[in-house]
């Protein structure tokens, strides 16, 4: 790849992650005020924010419960925050006895209680394991939030907010999901600090 190639392919990805950013700011501030008012009233009452999601999205549900449980920006006391991805026991016995499918909503069944949050992440918003989450922690009357690409038809049955990035190309949805959950991750920290609900930790 010669260098005038090589420049025209970075400014094309540099310009469509922008296009994207520069759709999501139009379009996604109402659902983030929502997404953000769930988050603050389950933590406010004791309770916790379980994230999972498949491939890049199983490492996005780990850095967003990684920002509320040590800290995003500030000390202060950690937040109930717990990614569904990183117990490889639980994940292949689950997979091995009840299916792959299963590998979420199993652990949402044991340890998922009334009034947490599940946030669910798919950028094709058809991930079966995700669905079946989301299913089985509206049973179990969590709130539920997704992260999807524009596909969300599979998904709304079971949520109380959607966040839909308005794009195609899956890597622009991956990047716009981890902005959004480190914005979201951010706004909580400052608005429990605000409230004094989580003191400086010293």
């Amino acid at each position: 790849m010669n260098k005038s190639i090589i420049d025209r392919f970075f400014f094309s990805q540099v310009n469509e992650h922008l296009d994207v950013a520069s759709n999501c700011k139009n379009s996604l501030l109402p659902s983030f005020k929502r997404c953000l008012k769930i988050c603050l009233s389950s933590l406010r009452k004791k309770r916790k924010i379980l994230f999972f999601g498949n491939g890049g999205s199983a490492a996005d549900a780990q850095h967003l419960a990684t920002e509320l449980v040590v800290k995003f920006s500030e000390n202060r006391k950690a937040i109930p925050a717990l990614s569904l991805t990183t117990d490889t026991s639980v994940l292949t016995a689950t997979g091995n006895d009840f299916g792959f499918k299963s590998v979420f909503s199993r652990q949402i069944e044991a340890i998922g209680n009334t009034g947490d949050v599940a946030i669910g992440i798919s950028t094709s918003g058809k991930s079966e394991n995700i669905i079946k989450a989301l299913e089985k922690a509206k049973e179990q009357k969590l709130k539920c939030i997704a992260l999807t690409g524009k596909y969300t038809k599979d998904v709304m049955p079971f949520c109380d907010e959607i966040i839909s990035i308005p794009a195609t190309n899956t890597s622009r949805i991956q990047e716009m999901h981890i902005f959004f959950g480190q914005i979201l991750c951010n706004a909580i920290e400052y608005e429990l600090k605000l409230a004094n609900l989580v003191k400086e930790d010293k």
